[in-house]
This record gives C-alpha cells, sequence and structure tokens, in this order.
C-alpha cells in the first residue's frame, strides 16, 4: 500500500499545476558551447605587421591563413567566426595582400580597441599610417 501511495503522489502533484510547468521548462533549455572557427586576429597582431615583411613574418604574428589560395597566391584570407551558446553570431575577416612576396596592405574588418566587436563597414587599412588616419582617408 505504501508503495502505491509513494508513486501516485507524485503524479497527482504534477498534475494539479500543469500552468506552472510551462514556466518551468522555458528554464530547462539544453546547454549550447561556444564554437570557435578559423584565425582570431586582434588589433594587437595587426598593429605589429608593417609594408615590405616578408611571408614568413607575416605567418609568425598572424598565424597560419585560413585560406591561402594557389590560385591567388599573393592574397592571404584570415576568417574567424564565434558563435556564442546564446547570442548573436560574430565573424572577422582580414585578408592580407602581397607583392612581390612582401606585405603590401590588408583589407577587411577592423577590429576595435574593445574586444568582441567588429566594424560592419569592411575597411582598408593602409600600413605605415596610423588607424586614425587611414579612417579619415576613407
Amino acid at each position: 500500500m505504501k508503495r502505491i501511495i509513494l508513486l501516485v503522489l507524485p503524479l497527482a502533484a504534477a498534475c494539479s499545476s500543469i500552468s506552472d510547468i510551462s514556466s518551468v521548462t522555458s528554464y530547462l533549455t539544453p546547454y549550447r558551447i561556444d564554437v570557435r572557427q578559423g584565425n582570431f586576429v586582434s588589433q594587437e597582431m595587426v598593429a605589429q605587421l608593417k609594408a615590405g615583411q616578408t611571408k614568413d613574418q607575416v605567418r609568425f604574428i598572424l598565424g597560419t591563413p585560413l585560406l591561402a589560395d594557389i590560385f591567388h597566391a599573393d592574397r592571404w584570407d584570415y576568417v574567424y567566426r564565434f558563435q556564442p551558446g546564446r547570442g548573436e553570431v560574430q565573424q572577422r575577416r582580414i585578408v592580407v595582400f602581397f607583392v612581390d612576396g612582401k606585405l603590401a596592405r590588408i583589407a577587411g574588418d577592423v577590429v576595435s580597441s574593445e574586444p568582441g566587436d567588429v566594424l560592419a563597414k569592411p575597411q582598408l587599412i593602409e600600413l605605415g599610417k596610423p588607424a586614425a588616419e587611414a579612417q579619415k582617408a576613407q
């Protein structure tokens, strides 16, 4: 008899407040992991680049490019995508161009001083100029 009461009591309690169950299940969602893909390129890393650096020097500073196309050997693409478990996807893209094996220019999303911020407008970073002057020129 005690076993039957122990089985029926939780079921009766669960059925008595069905309207409250929906509020409880809204909090019970599966855990979602943060997914990071590609090469993270920070403002400090971009600041280390100088015009005329070799491909090996650029690879040492930024890491191995995510895309190195054999048809465009003088262009390296660094793509970074961050998808948090909850929230909006962030994506960064930096393209490095070489002329005769030397660094000529950088294009793509400019990383702001705040970590995690990405400017929506793709910009060209001219090497040898301060960032403020390069943005005013555009």
